[in-house]
């Protein structure tokens, strides 16, 4: 399957939380959105494998995603070794996405940087012609590199070099979260002990940053983006023409 947009992520639920208003933006629109989880998350404190997995195919239902696939790296470990870039190769290659989505350079949990390491080395490696992939059918694949590559913020901010509109599509965002019913918002936790994530005071703030990020740009809501490694590359005025935002 070829996608428009492949967006990858250390955990289940961090493509959900750092862009899934851009993701149900892009969605709507008709472009084909596809989600990579490098781990199952099954260190996190809460929740079971198999839970976690029935709040993802919930999540990825509600922001009406093409493709989705765990990679299974191992939650809290991710080494970047050649075998688990490969993994990720193949599935670039395979999808051969215009844009893809990555976590932050760095974070509050280790996985996350090196989730993102591991990916951006793999990217690359990706367009190399002498390093050889095969596909399902055991036929060799094409070689690719996306287009453009984008940091989207995690737990830690970071200084964005613009921020996406998500207004039309907060709710949306909100109820993919929400679809991890272990994870956040959790009123009663039960047997299982609370944790940083689970809070309601958690979650509230997630709707504060993207209505703070909103206010910056001139929106109601807004996720941050970082250009990967060089400046944002325009060919045309068409976005600042097509956005009046309030200032």
């Amino acid at each position: 399957m070829k996608l428009d947009v492949l967006v990858f992520a250390s955990h289940p639920d961090d493509a959900e939380l750092g862009c899934g208003g851009t993701i149900a933006s892009l969605t709507s629109a008709g472009k084909k959105v596809g989600i990579i989880d490098l781990t199952k998350g099954e260190m996190g404190t809460r929740g079971t494998e198999q839970t976690r997995a029935e709040e993802v195919k919930k999540a990825s239902e509600i922001l009406s995603i093409s493709y989705r696939k765990n990679l299974d790296l191992g939650d809290s470990l991710l080494p970047n070794t050649r075998e688990n870039q490969l993994k990720i190769i193949e599935q670039v290659r395979a999808t051969q996405p215009h844009i893809c989505l990555v976590g932050a350079p760095f974070d509050r949990h280790p996985d996350h940087p090196k989730g993102t390491n591991l990916v951006l080395d793999a990217l690359f490696y990706a367009g190399l012609k002498k390093l050889p992939t095969t596909d399902d059918n055991e036929d060799e694949q094409s070689t690719w590199r996306p287009s453009h590559i984008l940091h989207y913020m995690q737990d830690r901010p970071m200084e964005p070099d613009f921020i996406y509109d998500i207004s039309e599509h907060w709710e949306t965002k909100r109820k993919a979260m929400l679809a991890y019913t272990t994870q956040f918002n959790v009123s009663d936790p039960g047997d299982e002990p609370s944790t940083y994530i689970s809070t309601e005071n958690y979650f509230n703030q997630l709707e504060g940053r993207a209505r703070y990020l909103g206010h910056l740009a001139g929106f109601t809501f807004g996720e941050a983006f970082k250009y990967y490694l060089s400046p944002a590359p325009l060919k045309n005025f068409n976005s600042f023409f097509n956005t009046s935002p309030t200032r």
